[in-house]
């Protein structure tokens, strides 16, 4: 491994962690779904993650990988793991919006948030096959890897899960600008996936984890060992008896709106929650708002009642939109 001099001590903590005589790791979850909080993963599980994960993207010895994650948290501690276990030269870099600006070489493999992708799609042939997690990839940011070189993966997984246990493809190098049709997510081996009475997904991965793991994911079953993920519970707003997915609106949102945003729903005295659209512009641009109004894409129930602007998003440690905070920040009209 090769360290960048401005590395974090998280990485020689975590390094002296992984090699005294514990089993377990004590690891952060992000918090961005929830109150962050320590849990314990056991050593063993997080290799066989690192196994699973080498066999799925055929990632052999000598690999070369490039870290531009947190290693504070799972998904930049277990690049570390993946180049231990599987013999990988992993050169680590600080993390940064934009973090092959300024690398000269070429790598295997490279793991990165949604952010950091956006801010680096001219530079993305430094990667053979990079995965991006952490956060939903939008409709604007899947069109733009269409024309790219790197093959590039969707992952879904979270602390708990010791990153990834599902991936999609998002492009087809080899049909460079045919546009690649929204995959759902393939399970890794090992894992059997099912859906609660809540309509949340439920994971059973024995080699990564001693329990069902029951999820706030909303998904569609689609095989055994396939899914569609549909969006967060405890984002799904009840408006007027009507329960609508902010993600599956955003979706549909992207065609017309090529700035970060989201939607959101704030208590309201007919509906009990309403349907509002934040967006990250400087001005308000009355254009967008005429064309939600009008898209076809939309039911009139997810049609925004209100859209307001407001200058910079507010984003959590590992780069995800704060919702909460963000919206919090806003001045909603009463």
């Amino acid at each position: 491994m090769s360290f960048s001099k401005n590395i974090s001590s998280s990485i020689t903590t975590f390094l002296e962690d992984w090699f005294d005589e514990s089993k377990t790791v004590n690891v952060q979850t992000s918090g961005s779904t929830g109150t962050p909080k320590s849990i314990k993963l056991k050593k063993e599980y997080m290799v066989n993650s690192a196994i699973a994960t080498g066999t799925f993207f055929d990632l052999r010895e000598n690999t070369t990988a490039l870290l531009c994650l947190s290693t504070d948290y799972i998904a930049g501690k277990m690049m570390l793991v993946r180049a231990l276990t599987l013999g990988w030269h992993l050169d680590v870099i600080e993390a940064s919006s934009s973090p092959l600006q300024q690398i000269d070489r070429t790598y295997d493999f490279c793991a990165m948030v949604p952010l950091q992708v956006h801010h680096s799609l001219e530079y993305l042939d430094k990667v053979k096959k990079l995965i991006i997690g952490g956060g939903a990839v939008d409709n604007n940011l899947f069109e733009n890897l269409q024309s790219v070189s790197t093959e590039i993966f969707a992952t879904y997984g979270m602390t708990e899960t010791i990153t990834h246990i599902a991936v999609k493809r998002l492009n087809n190098p080899s049909l460079q600008g045919v546009a690649l049709k929204s995959s759902n997510y393939e399970t890794l081996d090992k894992v059997t996936i099912s859906k609660n009475s809540r309509g949340c997904l439920e994971i059973e991965a024995p080699e990564i984890s001693d329990e069902i793991i029951t999820t706030n994911d909303l998904v569609e079953i689609i095989t055994k060992n396939e899914f569609k993920w549909l969006g967060r519970a405890d984002n799904v707003i009840n408006s007027g008896g009507i329960k609508l997915i902010p993600e599956q609106i955003e979706e549909k949102l992207a065609k017309i709106i090529h700035q970060r945003f989201f939607v959101a729903g704030v208590p309201d005295d007919i509906l009990g929650e309403k349907l509002i659209l934040i967006i990250e512009c400087e001005k308000k641009e009355n254009k967008v708002i005429d064309q939600i109004t009008t898209l076809r894409y939309l039911t009139k129930f997810e049609v925004p009642k209100e859209v307001y602007f407001i200058d910079n998003f507010i984003f959590t440690e590992t780069k995800k939109i704060n919702r909460k905070a963000t919206l919090n920040s806003v001045e909603i009209k009463k």
